[in-house]
């Protein structure tokens, strides 16, 4: 077989299903193998045959959900050179005015609209002139319309929490694999610069052999999940039909479940410091949750005892903390606490046998460089090891939201969909990251109980290579 068919059969390959592909070389299987070879040679055209497509010049987005978190990153995209803004979809009237107001006020063209409904997204999907999409719509909807955009043959980046279900993560990763088509996890924390220098002394061995993380989401969101239409941060008791924003959908999730519900912020960027999913796995999982009591006392003291929430039940426990195994002999702590008072942290901790980072503090300490016994300042430390995207591009990112991280995060999606590549947060870090949530409502139901976190990559964890940040 000459040089151009094998590299087609390496393209190929990855879009029949695992199953078959583990299966011995049958008369059948070599059959249907040949003429899918055969079919999709005659359709493939020179470009493919030579290796790999050629870039796209330039990227034409969809947008799925156009909500706060989603005009963000149409407000990112709109900066980045060769993107157009091809498309909104949204049911909500209100959402779709705003955005177009952004694009005009930008002297930029008004996308294509679709708010006729939930579902009028998939009239967006349909569309040839899109190369594109990112989802950014409550979570429940994430997996499905996901799904949808990679049988359409858009390449997706997706929002997290990326799944709700265990069946979303796999749904996810089957059609990835069965469609070719890529998906990237847009988590976002994973490019904060503290994060990305903290990377780099990681895989420079300044902290040695890394041996235990922790992280979280730990963020007092009662002002956002109880939102009375006044203003977005005020003292609103409303969630469901009468609130606005995020506490018309987010809110019901505490009241009907219990489990870390947003643990990729935590989760993704101390993934990325060992290898998870390229060398190394995460195998098994213990939760707990706290008694809940911080959403019901916001209700009373803003709302009195006799207001109508004032009766509901919420589920989701104060603080849920999660302890994971890796397979490299890791431990991960994961902690949510959203419904407490509290200053915003995200709580990292990187610990290995020279020394640990932890972020609350900003402090570091190094054996054999810091004082004995005493932690030093982390902004030295940062500046040394700054990552080059920040060096390189921290004046752009500046203007994006959080800090600059959503600058890089959007940037690195348009790149690998203008390079027909895979994303550097692929659908395996996608479904893996985002399974902590129904797994530890496993958990936790099942009082505490350790259960096992799937293999997503069904083997190739052990082959797979990092990609994440090189440079």
């Amino acid at each position: 077989m000459n040089a151009a068919i094998c590299l087609f059969v390496s393209y190929i390959l990855p879009l029949t299903d695992t199953a078959m592909q583990n299966a011995p070389l049958t008369r059948r299987r070599f059959l249907q193998q040949s003429s899918l070879l055969a079919a999709a040679t005659v359709f493939a055209g020179p470009a493919l045959l030579k290796g790999r497509a050629r870039p796209l010049a330039g990227v034409r987005l969809g947008f799925i959900g156009v909500g706060l978190r989603g005009r963000n990153h149409v407000q990112v995209a709109m900066q980045l050179p060769g993107v157009v803004i091809k498309a909104i979809a949204d049911p909500d009237p209100d959402a779709i005015a705003r955005t177009q107001a952004m694009l005009t006020g930008a002297s930029q063209a008004q996308a294509l609209a679709f708010s006729k409904g939930d579902h009028d997204f998939e009239n967006l999907l349909r569309r040839d002139d899109i190369d594109a999409v990112i989802i950014a719509t409550p979570w429940e909807w994430h997996t499905p319309q996901a799904v949808a955009a990679m049988r359409a043959g858009k390449p997706v980046g997706l929002e997290v929490p990326s799944v709700v279900t265990l069946k979303d993560a796999w749904d996810l990763v089957n059609t990835h694999e069965k469609t070719g088509v890529h998906l990237m996890c847009l988590e976002n924390v994973c490019y904060r610069r503290d994060v990305l220098a903290v990377l780099n002394m990681v895989r420079q061995g300044v902290l040695g052999d890394i041996v235990h993380l922790e992280g979280g989401y730990e963020h007092d969101l009662r002002e956002v999940k109880f939102n009375d239409g006044k203003s977005f941060y005020g003292n609103g008791v409303e969630f469901g039909e009468k609130a606005r924003s995020e506490a018309r959908w987010r809110t019901a999730h505490s009241v009907s479940r219990n489990g870390d519900l947003y643990p990729t912020h935590g989760l993704g960027p101390v993934a990325e410091m060992i290898d998870l999913n390229r060398g190394n796995v995460m195998t098994r999982l213990t939760s707990y949750a706290t008694k809940s009591t911080g959403l019901h006392q916001y209700v009373v003291d803003h709302g009195g005892p006799d207001h109508p929430n004032a009766k509901v039940k919420f589920k989701l426990g104060d603080i849920v903390t999660t302890q994971i195994a890796c397979a490299g002999g890791q431990t991960i702590l994961l902690t949510h606490d959203t419904n407490l008072p509290r200053p915003y942290s995200l709580g990292f901790r990187v610990q290995g046998n020279r020394g640990l980072w932890m972020d609350v503090a900003k402090s570091i300490y190094v054996e054999g460089v810091s004082k004995p016994h005493q932690w030093d300042a982390f902004q030295p430390w940062q500046d040394k090891y700054d990552h080059p995207y920040w060096k390189n591009e921290g004046e752009k990112a500046a203007s994006a939201g959080h800090g600059g991280m959503d600058y890089f995060v959007i940037k690195e999606f348009v790149e690998s969909v203008r390079e027909r590549k895979a994303p550097p947060m692929d659908v395996y870090d996608a479904a893996a990251w985002s399974a902590i949530t129904p797994l530890s409502e496993a958990s936790i139901a099942a009082g505490s109980k350790t259960v096992d976190i799937p293999d997503f990559t069904r083997g190739k964890w052990k082959t797979r290579r990092p990609v994440f940040a090189l440079t």
